[in-house]
């Protein structure tokens, strides 16, 4: 029995110093919610100073909601220099307009060639591999046209 009274003495004395800590601590967990409170209400004080403004519109160039400008470009491989020209000094250039269908057919009109007819047969080979989707009015596929110019330079 004497070890029974002990153990709850023990035990009792244990529950109090835990009750003891706890009261010590209390006072200081009580100042750390103030101040957190206190720093949460500053941060809402300031958005008052939060300035809304009206709808912002852009402005810029008038598109036709109704008509694409031109046909678009699905795949633009670029020409390769011929080998009778490789190595040279080239600065050369060529000006083609590009008439695509409303199945997306591609026709070259070459409008100036370059000085090197090899350039310009290079020129023509690359735009036939060119792949566009139609020009659009509405929903509706078109013709349309575009017009390159292919610098051809090197050193």
């Amino acid at each position: 029995m004497t070890n029974i009274i002990g153990a709850l003495g023990c035990v009792t004395g244990r529950i109090v110093g835990i009750c003891v800590l706890c009261l010590c601590l209390s006072p200081l967990a009580a100042r750390g919610t103030t101040g957190d409170e206190a720093t949460h209400e500053a941060d809402h004080a300031l958005d008052a100073d939060i300035i809304e403004l009206p709808e912002v519109h852009v402005h810029g160039l008038s598109l036709n909601k109704d008509q694409q400008v031109g046909p678009v470009p699905k795949s633009t491989p670029w020409p390769a220099i011929p080998s009778s020209l490789d190595g040279k000094p080239l600065d050369d250039w060529m000006k083609a307009r590009l008439l695509v269908s409303k199945d997306s057919q591609v026709t070259v009109v070459v409008l100036e060639p370059a000085k090197h007819r090899e350039l310009t047969v290079a020129g023509i080979i690359a735009f036939n591999k060119w792949t566009f989707l139609p020009q659009l009015k509405g929903d509706d596929p078109v013709e349309g046209e575009l017009t390159v110019r292919i610098h051809f330079r090197s050193q």
